[in-house]
């Protein structure tokens, strides 16, 4: 018997391990697929990648979220259409959107370590979670537009920041707080369920 439960004990960061390389993966796949839902706008098209970084990273927690956003940037960087509208290359990251792109990794961080703050601790009430995703949310975002805006303003509009953010964030702000909003109701419900099949395990 004490035989066997060394066998499980030991089994277990492996499982751990393979099931981390399992989800990270499939959020680079999430990643990819939410730029390939694009509408053309210029110069920043309109995507589902904020609501993809904000589950990725809420969902993952800091640091599993952040490299999965590392892994999908390498990914196209070597050449995979993973950009949106299924672009690839280093050209992308140099063009107007790729502050974004870069920002993308911090702004995963940032809400998976406010994600762990909000769901790990189980005295605090909902009000008190949704409070500290919703701060997450918006952090994450600000971090994105924080990389994103100077970027576009120096490739696109010779520096002057007012008219990068008339057209590279004001278009934007509503969806935004549309996918922040389901970006945490979908974290809330994923977290719940990632536990009871954690405890079955």
């Amino acid at each position: 018997m004490k035989a066997t439960q060394h066998d499980r004990h030991a089994a277990m960061p492996v499982r751990t391990l393979a099931l981390q390389t399992t989800l990270v993966v499939a959020a680079v796949g999430l990643l990819a697929a939410s730029a390939w839902l694009s509408v053309p706008f210029y110069p920043v098209p309109l995507t589902m990648q904020t609501l993809a970084v904000l589950l990725i990273g809420g969902l993952l927690g800091p640091r599993a979220g952040a490299a999965a956003v590392v892994g999908y940037l390498a990914l196209g960087l070597a050449g995979a259409p993973v950009f949106h509208g299924g672009l690839a290359g280093a050209a992308v990251l140099g063009g107007p959107t790729g502050g974004y792109l870069i920002g993308f990794v911090p702004a995963a961080y940032i809400m998976g370590y406010a994600s762990e703050r909000a769901l790990r601790t189980k005295r605090r009430s909902l009000p008190g979670q949704l409070s500290l995703l919703a701060a997450g949310a918006l952090l994450a975002e600000l971090a994105i537009y924080a990389v994103g805006l100077p970027w576009l303003g120096f490739l696109y509009t010779g520096g002057d920041l007012a008219r990068a953010a008339a057209v590279g964030a004001v278009p934007y702000l509503l969806g935004d707080l549309l996918k922040a909003a389901v970006a945490i109701g979908a974290i809330r419900v994923g977290a719940r369920y990632g536990s009871r099949w954690e405890s079955l395990g």
